[in-house]
């Protein structure tokens, strides 16, 4: 049964408390992250998790990430090498999930690793998750607090018109700083480009820069592009969905979406950067931090709009522009 409206809170001590109380009840929580809007739920409570899987309408097999305070709150989850230890001094706190072996007996409930071995933890950096955290006191499994396979939110008024009444309560702390999901890294391969990009990954992980360093480098490999490891899920497209955010048809709009357009046809909303006009842009100065920044937001716009189908300029496919592209690439499949 879904509730009538969900209470929105702007961010403070007293909304943090009250989203705090309902996360030790076993409820959830939507609040946001520097990277998107995430509907929260204690990890250690697989009913608490299996609110997250129904408000969205997740598949089961689709694992979710944990946020936690920092490096020792994690390492109490997950067992670290030597290459998750340097990526994690040099990117936490901040956008960047890592997807490492479960540490045994670390109280995380199956349902958030979808029965793998493996779990996606990451240190946020934002004030709003991390004051739920400290005052629940839980490791958070959080997802983006949208429908499952839509639009990820950026704004609070993203999630009440993705979830309406399947969420209790939405922290209000505005728009999300990177406007992307996380970049996840498992190994030296990335499962998920995001706002920390190959490049910045390479210069900090020994011999990153000098090519391959034991069995594979740092790659922008997506789901498509990789052979599953032992234990992977199958996912509806037949291939293995290991890590968040790796389903073929992924951040979707209701409408049909036109990549790389140039010129709007009949009947499309074109959504421009750089030279390309269009009706709106991502980044009129070819900014590719801006367009990350804004591209949610603009295709919520876009599916709101009365144009029967959406279209967008090409994105140079360099530094967070791979982020970019990836989620196009996931948004255009049909």
């Amino acid at each position: 049964m879904t509730r009538p409206h969900p209470v929105i809170l702007p961010y403070g001590t007293a909304a943090v408390a009250e989203a705090a109380a309902l996360i030790r009840a076993g409820d959830i929580v939507a609040v946001p992250t520097e990277t998107v809007y995430g509907l929260a739920a204690d990890a250690t409570n697989a009913e608490a998790v299996a609110r997250i899987y129904a408000a969205k309408g997740r598949p089961s097999f689709n694992p979710l990430i944990v946020h936690v305070a920092d490096l020792a709150a994690a390492e109490r989850i997950a067992v670290f090498d030597a290459d998750a230890r340097v990526l994690a001094a040099a990117f936490w706190p901040g956008p960047l999930t890592l997807v490492l072996p479960v540490r045994s007996g670390s109280g995380i409930a199956a349902l958030v690793t979808a029965g793998l071995e493996t779990i996606a933890i990451r240190v946020p950096r934002h004030r709003a998750m991390q004051g739920l955290i400290a005052a629940s006191g839980r490791p958070l499994a959080a997802p983006s607090a949208n429908a499952s396979g839509g639009i990820s939110p950026t704004t609070a008024a993203h999630v009440a018109g993705s979830l309406g009444g399947n969420v209790p309560l939405i922290l209000d702390d505005g728009a999300t700083e990177a406007g992307l999901e996380s970049t996840i890294v498992a190994g030296r391969s990335v499962l998920r480009p995001g706002p920390v990009t190959a490049e910045a990954l390479m210069m900090h992980l020994p011999g990153g820069g000098r090519g391959p360093v034991g069995t594979s480098d740092v790659t922008e490999r997506g789901a498509d592009h990789r052979r599953p490891p032992t234990g992977a899920r199958p996912s509806p497209g037949g291939r293995g969905v290991t890590a968040p955010g790796q389903l073929e048809s992924h951040y979707a709009p209701s409408k049909a979406l036109r990549l790389n357009a140039i010129d709007a046809e009949r009947d499309e909303w074109l959504i421009g950067f750089g030279d390309v006009e269009g009706d709106v842009s991502l980044s009129a100065s070819g900014d590719l931090v801006e367009a990350a920044a804004r591209l949610f937001d603009l295709l919520h716009a876009a599916d709101a709009n009365d144009a029967a189908r959406i279209a967008i300029a090409p994105i140079p496919a360099h530094g967070i522009g791979e982020a970019i592209n990836d989620r196009l690439r996931r948004a255009a499949h049909r």
